[in-house]
């Protein structure tokens, strides 16, 4: 059973007139329990739920700073474990961590959020990775995870959510994509038995479209986090799965390819044409480095319908890596451009966009100096303003 909850975490919401500009952004946060627990601690999203409840702990004190840095209007937060009530989760973090003063900040509000359950660590009846050892292992999960939830989604959200429109699509199954990757061993056959593949779902997580309305236009965020394309064999079965996961949006938002598609309630089809939105995640793949098939990403970053130019580059990220050429658009410690915000040409302006990396010499660097100090990603952010005479590619206010 799908479960989904949006929360409204205050009733009053100012409606100021037109949004000049608004921010955009996505961070994965590294929050799932595992990288808190202590000898004594089981695996599950409980440690998570306790961190939050205190307010105290340094790590997400820091990560909340930097949220009141970049100050984005919509905040995609990947790798945050999804707990089962939300009042000890989500809004935990709202009220204990954003809501109060870091390192001198000024604290940050969020009205509106949305969360929902993903497919990591929920488990499988089949040996998925063909060790021949129990279904019970991470690795045998629908997408891997040691419990369910671990590697969460939340969207943060200044704006309105269209409750009633919102669309997932954790059960979206991949075998029912056109031209799917379907892994094969090497010998030509299926790497899954039939009876697997016909109930894999293509999320790792889920796909998330979520309407916001800015200034009475509605912009989908269109939020992911496709799997790593490595820790498999030559079948490349987490490649070729983060490739589809990739597909998956460029063919949700051109009307010709959509059909095929469907939600959780059983809704076909992806985006109208002219329909603003912002595609948001960690999605686990480089057009230029790393072991991702960059056909996936290559697609996406060339499509008409996506302002990917200029990609979002900070400093601190070239003086890490300062002999690779690419380095400034990296968003990951690991050396990569991994995490996106990309926005539609349609009825939105890039104004500006970059990555959260200080250098070393910046009194901000302590909130990156190492993975313990927040992350071992950064958040990425756009800054973007509603045309106010959208072209004839935009969508309407009613959209």
């Amino acid at each position: 059973m799908i479960r989904f909850i949006l929360v409204l975490v205050v009733t009053f919401y100012s409606q100021t007139g037109f949004v000049n500009e608004f921010v955009v952004a996505t961070f994965n946060v590294s929050m799932e329990s595992e990288n808190y627990l202590t000898a004594e601690q089981a695996v599950d999203a409980d440690v998570l739920r306790q961190l939050l409840t205190s307010g105290e702990n340094s790590q997400i004190r820091n990560i909340a700073a930097i949220i009141q840095k970049i100050r984005p209007d919509v905040l995609l937060l990947n790798e945050f474990d999804y707990i089962e009530d939300p009042q000890s989760g989500v809004l935990a973090f709202i009220r204990n961590y954003l809501r109060q003063s870091q390192h001198g900040n000024e604290p940050i509000d969020y009205p509106w959020f949305f969360v929902a359950t993903v497919n990591t660590g929920l488990p499988s009846p089949y040996d998925l990775n063909q060790d021949g050892q129990s279904t019970s292992t991470e690795d045998d999960a629908w997408g891997y995870g040691k419990y369910p939830g671990q590697y969460g989604m939340v969207v943060l959200s200044r704006f309105p959510v269209d409750t009633e429109a919102v669309r997932t699509f954790q059960h979206f199954k991949w075998k029912d994509m056109p031209n799917a990757l379907v892994p094969l061993n090497t010998d030509g056959a299926p790497w899954y038995n039939n009876e697997a593949w016909q109930q894999l779902p293509l999320s790792s997580k889920s796909h998330w479209d979520i309407p916001v309305l800015v200034d009475g236009v509605t912009v989908h965020v269109l939020a992911s986090h496709p799997t790593p394309p490595v820790f498999d064999g030559p079948e490349d079965r987490n490649g070729r799965r983060n490739h589809d996961e990739i597909r998956f949006w460029s063919d949700y938002i051109n009307l010709a390819l959509s059909s095929y598609i469907y939600d959780d309630n059983g809704r076909l089809g992806g985006l109208p044409d002219r329909t603003g939105f912002v595609i948001l995640g960690d999605l686990n793949a480089s057009a230029d480095e790393g072991d991702a098939l960059s056909q996936g990403i290559d697609s996406l970053l060339a499509d008409p319908r996506i302002q990917s130019h200029p990609a979002p580059r900070s400093e601190g990220a070239a003086a890490h890596s300062p002999s690779n050429s690419l380095a400034a658009m990296h968003t990951a410690v690991w050396r990569m451009r991994a995490d996106y915000v990309l926005p539609s040409t349609a009825w939105l302006e890039l104004l500006s966009n970059g990555v959260f990396w200080p250098p070393e010499d910046h009194e901000d660097h302590f909130l990156v100096s190492s993975r313990q100090s927040s992350s071992d990603h950064r958040l990425v952010w756009a800054r973007l303003r509603i045309r106010a005479e959208p072209d004839s590619a935009g969508p309407g206010p009613d959209n």
